[in-house]
């Protein structure tokens, strides 16, 4: 027996329009990783982008009637743009300083193995140098529209008028609100960052990710030291914590070495090297989640750890406790 074959996206269209719940469902399946990454980046909250994913095809839903073949998926993005905008607004959240991802208490991490999810013809759009923590937390420094601007011309590609369009401005203002969100984007981003390519992990940064978890797990501070760079930063957000140096390092695996043993699982987030840590209390004989270690690596050493709580680890495939 055949299998029946899947609806056009112009037949779905046309079936969602007219209150088709299923077909509705299906269709916004075809894009809900893409709007999921494209709110996230807006948002740069893994949780919140779930949120407005949510709401933008609540929207959707009671806007059925403005769907059209050929254009469902701009009418989806100008959706979700819009219901991040109210989100922001309603939050005030724009970093007025960034000195460090301290300053962004609602900064989580996007587990890689979402990001692969996203299909054709957005996957260039999920490259490296426009997921990396670096790269979300500088658009935090932009107004929310300048925001919107820059990330749907610079990341998805659209041209000008189209832009335009979604934001609901003139051709004249996109174009001036992306100049002013490329000025502000060059202030925040690192030098090396024209260098970065959209890729994985390199070998080198696997590498340097398996001896940290080597020297983690051992606790071992001569070997941190060899890896990690003299003035490697430390930040742990929500919390407002940012620790600089080699020494503050150091410091913080001696809390580590009085808090219990640990075991160590690689694994990437925002298309960077990652360690997913397990700690076993004195008191305790599991091993349980406990942090997510996002490693910025520069040259041959680690120049950035940006430590996560636990949240990621089943998004990430990783179970809750280790024997």
């Amino acid at each position: 027996m055949s299998t029946p074959s899947r609806p056009e996206p112009a037949q779905l269209v046309a079936a969602a329009a007219d209150g088709d719940e299923s077909a509705f469902a299906e269709l916004t399946a075809l894009h809900r990783r893409e709007l999921h990454v494209h709110c996230y980046r807006m948002l740069a909250s893994f949780d919140d982008a779930d949120d407005a994913v949510q709401e933008t095809f609540l929207r959707a839903w009671r806007r059925r009637s403005g769907l059209a073949a050929g254009q469902h998926r701009a009418w989806l993005y100008r959706i979700a743009t819009n219901v991040c905008l109210d989100a922001l607004r309603s939050r005030s959240r724009q970093a007025r300083a960034l000195q460090s991802y301290a300053d962004l208490p609602w900064l989580q991490p996007y587990p890689d193995q979402l990001l692969d999810e996203v299909q054709q013809p957005e996957q260039v759009a999920v490259g490296r140098e426009t997921i990396e923590l670096t790269f979300l937390a500088a658009l935090q420094a932009l107004p929310p529209r300048q925001r919107a601007t820059l990330l749907i011309r610079d990341v998805l590609g659209w041209p000008a008028a189209e832009t335009a369009a979604l934001l609901e401005m003139s051709v004249a203002a996109a174009n001036s609100a992306l100049q002013r969100a490329r000025t502000i984007m060059r202030e925040h981003l690192p030098a090396e960052r024209s260098a970065w390519q959209a890729r994985p992990p390199s070998p080198a940064e696997r590498d340097l990710l398996e001896q940290f978890v080597a020297a983690h797990e051992k606790l071992d501070a001569a070997a941190i030291a060899r890896i990690a760079s003299a003035e490697i930063q430390v930040t742990m957000p929500p919390y407002p914590y940012c620790y600089q140096g080699i020494d503050d390092m150091l410091g913080l695996l001696d809390r580590a070495r009085e808090m219990g043993d640990w075991r160590l699982c690689p694994t990437a987030a925002n298309r960077m090297p990652a360690a997913a840590s397990y700690l076993r209390r004195p008191d305790d004989t599991m091993f349980r989640a406990f942090k997510l270690d996002v490693l910025r690596v520069f040259g041959d050493r680690i120049a950035e750890i940006t430590t996560f709580g636990p949240q990621a680890f089943p998004a990430l495939g990783l179970p809750p406790v280790l024997g």
